[in-house]
């Protein structure tokens, strides 16, 4: 490989986050809803008939196909899906900050009003229920944070001959800050409070 090749690859190459490319991709939306008393946040209660996270609280969202154009396409058909409204009935979609999980995952939030949340069926195959909250309360009253903390656990055969330090070599621990919102008996945990604490802030901006 000579030096014009080298250039070219580079000349050629567009920056992403190293490894995005194995990871799951995912699109989520804070849905917004218009009522007399103001504005509130829509949620969604899994099914209890899915293999997945049955009876959680979260955000309608999923997998990014490759069918879906981009992101914001994903985001839209999930919510349609789930929801069981026409893309007509979400205004105003904009993007929020995009998160990476370190469980090899990135996920692409956004946020849009429901123009006509009468219209709403909620797909019973994938969602148990609906509610809302105001989004004063969320405004006014900030998520508890806890943290979890990870054990480092080398396999059997890890190469400690190779290390400086060996089997007493210092890793680096790291913790996983939970958040948890408490609304009336409802708890919004995990990336669905970390989206809406996200969201949250730039509303306090």
């Amino acid at each position: 490989m000579n030096l014009e090749l080298v250039q070219s690859k580079l000349k050629s190459h567009t920056p992403s986050i190293l490894g995005s490319d194995k990871f799951s991709k995912y699109a989520v939306m804070v849905p917004l809803i218009q009522k007399e008393d103001g504005i509130h946040v829509l949620f969604e209660v899994r099914s209890l008939q899915l293999r997945r996270q049955p009876g959680e609280i979260c955000f309608p969202g999923g997998r990014i196909d490759p069918e879906d154009r981009d992101e914001k396409s994903a985001a839209i058909r999930e919510t349609t899906e789930e929801l069981g409204i026409s893309s007509d009935n979400l205004s105003e979609v904009f993007p929020l900050d995009f998160m990476i999980s370190p469980f090899g995952m990135m996920i692409y939030p956004f946020a849009a009003i429901i123009e006509s949340p009468d219209k709403i069926q909620p797909n019973p195959a994938e969602v148990g229920e609906i509610f809302t909250v105001p989004l004063t309360y969320f405004i006014e009253n900030d998520p508890d944070i806890y943290n979890i903390h990870f054990k480092v656990e080398p396999e059997e055969n890890f190469p400690f001959d190779l290390i400086v330090g060996g089997e007493n070599y210092n890793w680096r621990t790291r913790a996983l800050d939970e958040y948890f919102y408490l609304y009336e008996e409802k708890a919004i945990w995990g990336l669905t409070a970390k989206i809406l604490s996200h969201f949250i802030e730039i509303m306090k901006q």
